[in-house]
């Protein structure tokens, strides 16, 4: 079993997603020397080299310096990837990133936040109680933080939060004494036959739990319920926590749920309550997750979301509708994945609804080289059965000038899905 005092040059394999730049951060922190690579330079990418990575563009067996004794690759790169090759064939440490989360949480008191949907927001928001409580946690979480700009909170004390990924039943290389269940819902359909199978994956977690640690589930929930049933561990049951006491900043019902998972989580933690709320009422949200970007030209206000699955869509237009009930709403959809798109077309077509007039972008493809028999002009099409005022584009210059024309003063523009569908705000917003 590796041996994290052993590891001094540590490479990453796709470094630029959200995860792997987190842990990279870490490494750094820790005093190993990191390099890594991705597909293209971006933000996350830019900022790890001014922390003091070596960045390469581009997936090449060179970027494997005879130095690197350890490499990490990200679970969207494929095993005949150049770089994992010439790892093997070196005979270097060779772990996935959810192999190595796991190495990462050993001898830590783990918290770990799973779920379909929430993951990341309730990860944030135990984040800032534990900080606020002074507890100092180590904290990897799947976006960046507003108030620190960043996905990883370095910290003395031995609590150890992250999100824990059921896709490929990841989160099985995690041993935590506390588990988070936000919710459990269809996705990953690439991967797992049904929701059933999905549920059983939950359940396998669980079931991992030690007698002494604790799972924070939504009792009510039927499906969350019966992944909890014979476990080991305590369950605690968020959804009993009064949603009234909580003054929360970020919007939607399912922020409010979200809090009270983090808040059930404190409660174990011994954490006073009014320490908590004060953490919950001030925390600012994070990066994509209805995060306001600025006016553009005419006066419309725009909004980017990371939404990406249905129950995501219409939990965010409802928030959008009851923050602003009298305006107009314009939203830019980015599907994710063309497997995800095909497999839940359907959902995605009702999912509209809250939506005065919506853009549908080309698919992003993300790990994904293609898929027969979907694209973003069959989805929209599909949609128009529950919201005629659908268009399908072509591409983001496209996008842009669309809602430059068809926006005016007062109304509001969301842009959403988990791709790249953000970049659309940078030609847009006023600087």
């Amino acid at each position: 079993m590796i041996n994290l005092k052993s590891i001094k040059n540590i490479h990453f394999v796709g470094i630029g997603g959200i995860g792997m730049s987190a842990v990279a951060r870490m490494m750094l922190h820790e005093g190993k020397k990191v390099s890594g690579s991705d597909r293209e330079e971006t933000e996350i990418t830019e900022a790890l080299r001014r922390a003091g990575a070596t960045i390469f563009i581009g997936h090449n067996e060179s970027n494997i310096s005879s130095e690197i004794d350890t490499v990490i690759y990200t679970i969207a790169v494929s095993y005949d990837n150049p770089e994992i090759k010439k790892a093997n064939t070196r005979e270097l440490n060779v772990l996935s990133y959810p192999e190595f989360l796991g190495v990462l949480s050993r001898n830590k008191f783990t918290i770990a936040v799973s779920g379909t949907h929430g993951k990341t927001t309730t990860t944030a928001m135990i984040a800032k109680i534990l900080t606020e409580a002074k507890r100092s946690p180590t904290v990897i979480v799947g976006s960046l933080l507003k108030e620190s700009g960043t996905n990883f909170i370095p910290g003395e004390g031995n609590i150890f939060v992250i999100e824990a990924c059921e896709y490929r039943k990841s989160f099985l290389h995690l041993n935590p004494s506390i588990l988070v269940i936000t919710n459990i819902d269809n996705d990953h359909l690439d991967y797992y036959k049904d929701i059933t199978a999905i549920q059983a994956a939950f359940k396998e977690f669980a079931g991992k739990m030690h007698k002494g640690s604790y799972i924070v589930a939504n009792l009510s929930d039927q499906i969350s319920a019966a992944a909890t049933q014979g476990v080991k561990s305590k369950v605690i049951d968020y959804d009993v926590i009064n949603g009234d006491i909580l003054k929360l900043r970020v919007p939607g019902l399912h922020n409010i749920s979200n809090a009270k998972a983090a808040l059930g989580v404190a409660k174990i933690l011994n954490i006073r309550l009014p320490i908590a709320l004060k953490a919950l009422a001030e925390f600012k949200g994070t990066w994509r997750r209805f995060e306001y970007k600025g006016k553009i030209e005419g006066g419309a206000e725009i909004y980017d979301d990371y939404a990406h699955h249905p129950t995501e869509i219409k939990a965010t237009l409802e928030a959008a509708k009851s923050l602003f009930p009298s305006k107009k709403l314009i939203v830019v959809f980015q599907p994710h994945l063309h497997s995800r798109t095909k497999l839940l077309l359907d959902e995605f077509a009702q999912s509209f609804a809250g939506a005065d007039e919506l853009i549908v972008a080309p698919i992003y493809a993300a790990r994904e080289d293609g898929f027969a028999g979907i694209n973003s002009w069959i989805l929209a099409e599909r949609i128009r059965k529950y919201n005629p005022q659908t268009t399908p584009l072509y591409n983001f210059n496209e996008i842009a000038e669309y809602i430059k024309n068809k926006s005016s003063d007062g109304d509001v523009v969301i842009l959403m899905g988990a791709g790249d569908i953000y970049k659309v705000a940078d030609s847009l917003v006023e600087p």
